[in-house]
């Protein structure tokens, strides 16, 4: 009977193995040449390691940074140099001061900037900003910091790490997922521009999100076309005067349906893109269109 017992037992854990081994909290992958990204549940942020010190990314939270900060201390002999916030938001740029502490020189775009000092966010403010671009110059390696405009929160930039030609970017580009949800914070107008000027520029070899998957240019591509036809079924509709319970029960956008949460965040989505059309485009004041908004 006790044997029966260990062996049942045993099949248990083997057909549930979270249940003995739980996941890791934070990790650290390579991904190319100097570059590494760091997750934290489904948080990522990424770091180059040169000859001239490390240049990391958005701390995320303090835990978070406290731990990249040890692991980092502790894997490569090498002072950390610079830290660049993605944007203003406060789920990315929690726990700036660590690194700020260990002498980091804290950069953003001036207006990611100006909103963290403005709302009195508690992290480390940033010692320098720029407007539409920024090159660090590290070591063998470069980072090209910029600005395409509005897209997710204040002040959201693209990141090319050199010569590793890794992009990364938070929030406003998502592999392998929907969209955040109904887009709060978020201005698809700006989305569609930013990633078209991405896709656009420079090219690069690896995309990496500050959520979601990785992914190459097609991949890119493929969220833009998901950005338009989302955009483009919510705008028809509401020139066409439906509601937007209509809309959210009729756009199905079936060739995107194999992304995770389709389901769940498409009539969310919808909601979202209405809603901009209704509070920054003024649909509701289209002497065009016969409906109530």
């Amino acid at each position: 009977m006790r044997t029966a017992i260990i062996s049942l037992f045993a099949g248990l854990v083997f057909l549930h193995p979270a249940a003995a081994l739980a996941e890791p909290k934070f990790t650290i992958e390579p991904v190319k040449g100097n570059v590494y990204h760091f997750t934290a549940g489904n948080y990522r942020s990424v770091f180059m390691v040169t000859e001239a010190g490390i240049f990391v990314t958005d701390p995320i939270n303090p835990e978070a940074a406290r731990w990249l900060k040890s692991e980092l201390s502790s894997r490569f002999d090498q002072p950390i140099k610079y830290m660049a916030y993605s944007h203003n938001h406060v789920d990315h740029v929690l726990g700036g001061e660590v690194f700020a502490e260990a002498g980091a020189v804290v950069v953003a775009q001036e207006l990611a900037a100006e909103d963290i000092a403005w709302t009195q966010v508690p992290t480390a403010p940033a010692d320098i900003t720029f407007d539409d671009f920024m090159e660090i110059e590290f070591g063998s390696s470069t980072v090209e910091l910029r600005y395409h405009g509005t897209n997710n929160g204040r002040g959201s930039v693209s990141m090319r790490f050199l010569p590793a030609n890794v992009l990364y970017v938070v929030d406003w580009i998502v592999l392998g997922r929907m969209p955040y949800k109904n887009l709060i914070g978020y201005d698809i107008h700006g989305m569609i521009r930013s990633t078209e000027a991405v896709l656009a520029g420079p090219e690069f070899d690896l995309f990496i999100g500050g959520h979601g998957k990785s992914g190459k240019r097609e991949d890119v591509e493929r969220y833009l076309a998901y950005l338009k036809a989302l955009y483009a079924a919510v705008r028809d509709g509401m020139l066409q005067g439906k509601t937007l319970d209509t809309l959210k029960a009729e756009i199905q956008l079936e060739e995107f349906k194999d992304l995770p949460m389709y389901r769940e965040w498409l009539p969310m989505n919808v909601e979202g893109v209405y809603k901009t059309l209704v509070e920054t485009s003024y649909f509701n004041f289209r002497p065009d269109i016969d409906a109530e908004f």
